[in-house]
């Protein structure tokens, strides 16, 4: 299977499978002497983990299974300090309940990518989707968090937040950085949140799911990141942030939007601050010709609702001969709607590019 690596210079390869026995990543690039903050790596990967409480109560949201998803680094750093070396990572499974899945040895889940990964390798791994699942992002959000600590000691305060900004048809009516980690949504606006948590409830009591839309904003990036034509910066977060399985779409600054402006109302007029230079708006979501401007990176990505469903669904089965019509009820735990736990995965793969081209930048001028 190719296409399990991601980078140039900062190099991430994922591997494992949902219910094997772990998952987790080479990260090849990490320039040696970074002193490595191992408790925040265990810190990003809490933030995504499953079963998930909230204040002490359910989370809607998420799946009630529970791993503990505890990083074990078992090469490339010394002493707190990282080697120059590949730095690899496990995360072990530890809540597997493959008889979940056992009806799905021979039906293809809506959907998912059950009849796609049967159409090109023959066979499939049925145990919760195998690498299709989205239990392969724990080990991004790893790399993520190393790659975030990089940018930092090249740029200082790098900050990359990411946030549910609409969720089940409901949208945040303002957008408070405070409130993210004060409700189980990862919301921008706690009013919104609850009556996110409310109608997803419902969802989640009807056997239904949700999708929604995560927003992320990176502070702290210098002008001059991102390569011209095909290695865009825009592009490159781009191919990264559309790997996540759940993702359907991408926009950055305006997006969309910009298709109904006219030139005067889209571009960004520049002018000098103290000496600095300022935009007085972010249209371009803080790019211009494909490499960063200085301003804010903002962008976009589109969720879809879980697939997993536990409805009635038609589809079709296979007795390795050939295909028949069948109905299908999907058991298990799974999430109800996946935009709070994909928030720290956004924020991972958004630090995985920027690092790759921050590294690259340093061979771009004498």
């Amino acid at each position: 299977m190719a296409g399990n690596t991601i980078g140039t210079i900062f190099r991430v390869t994922t591997f494992g499978e949902s219910h094997g026995a772990g998952l987790g990543c080479i990260i090849d690039g990490v320039p040696a002497g970074l002193a490595l903050d191992e408790a925040k790596i265990q810190a990003a990967l809490d933030r995504r983990k499953p079963g998930q409480s909230f204040a002490g109560q359910n989370n809607a949201s998420v799946t009630s299974r529970k791993e503990d998803d505890k990083a074990e680094i078992l090469s490339g750093v010394f002493e707190g300090k990282t080697e120059g070396t590949p730095i690899a990572l496990v995360i072990r499974n530890t809540s597997q309940r493959s008889k979940d899945y056992g009806n799905l040895a021979s039906s293809f889940r809506p959907g998912h990518a059950d009849f796609t990964y049967f159409e090109k390798y023959g066979f499939r791994d049925y145990r919760g989707g195998g690498r299709a699942s989205g239990r392969e992002t724990a080990a991004r959000v790893a790399a993520g968090e190393i790659a975030r600590q990089v940018l930092c000691a090249l740029f200082g305060d790098v900050r990359i937040t990411a946030y549910t900004k609409r969720a089940a048809g409901i949208s945040c009516g303002k957008i408070d950085l405070g409130a993210i980690e004060k409700n189980s949504l990862r919301a921008a606006d706690i009013d919104a949140a609850n009556a996110m948590n409310e109608r997803i409830e419902e969802l989640r009591r009807s056997g239904d799911s949700a999708g929604g839309i995560v927003e992320c904003v990176v502070s702290g990036i210098p002008a001059g990141l991102g390569e011209p034509v095909f290695s865009k910066l825009d592009a490159e977060i781009s191919r990264a942030v559309m790997s996540v399985g759940a993702v359907k779409g991408i926009e950055f600054g305006a997006g969309f939007g910009a298709a109904d402006m006219t030139g005067s109302e889209d571009n960004d007029e520049m002018r000098l601050g103290g000496g600095a230079v300022e935009f007085s708006s972010n249209n371009a979501g803080g790019i211009l010709g494909g490499i960063s401007n200085g301003n804010e990176i903002v962008f976009r990505a589109a969720i879809k609702p879980v697939p997993s469903i536990f409805r009635e669904q038609k589809t079709i089965r296979t007795d390795g001969s050939g295909f028949s019509e069948t109905d299908l009820l999907i058991e298990g735990r799974h999430d109800v709607c996946l935009c709070p736990r994909i928030v720290p995965v956004i924020e991972a793969m958004a630090a995985i590019t920027l690092a790759d081209l921050a590294l690259q930048n340093r061979a771009a001028r004498i």
